[in-house]
């Protein structure tokens, strides 16, 4: 599985919507249903930063079924993290991605500021949809 992120779905009020997207890189088909894990972390190692992205439930959870290539899309949301008085700035290096239903994780490096505190949801994360 391959993990990436298509930031072209805009933004609005101090938040930016992107495609996280999920590609099959096997020989087999696999199967998505529901919502990655996502965080912001320091580093593709490293622990993650903040609160982990709230889930969206706002539209159903699918069977995704990924022939060899083939790609899944989840909405996910980034709010900035400036938007915050009471954050602990710090920097993240980008995304931990658990797929669903996986223990090993994926990293999606994106730059960003992310809050310490994990009092302070920055990321929203919707369920997976067939591209």
């Amino acid at each position: 599985m391959k993990a990436s992120t298509d930031a072209t779905g805009g933004g609005a009020a101090g938040s930016v919507y992107m495609q996280l997207v999920l590609t099959n890189s096997g020989s087999a088909a696999c199967h998505l249903k529901g919502f990655a894990g996502v965080s912001l972390t320091s580093s593709p190692g490293g622990e993650p930063l903040g609160a982990p992205a709230r889930r969206d439930t706002s539209a159903p959870a699918v069977d995704v079924l990924l022939a060899p290539g083939q790609s899944g899309t989840a909405v996910l949301r980034y709010t900035q993290a400036r938007n915050y008085t009471d954050c602990a700035l710090v920097s993240a290096a980008g995304f931990r991605i658990y797929p669903p239903e996986e223990t090993a994780s994926l990293f999606v490096a994106r730059p960003s500021d992310a809050c310490s505190n994990a009092s302070i949801e920055l990321l929203t994360i919707g369920p997976f949809q067939a591209q």
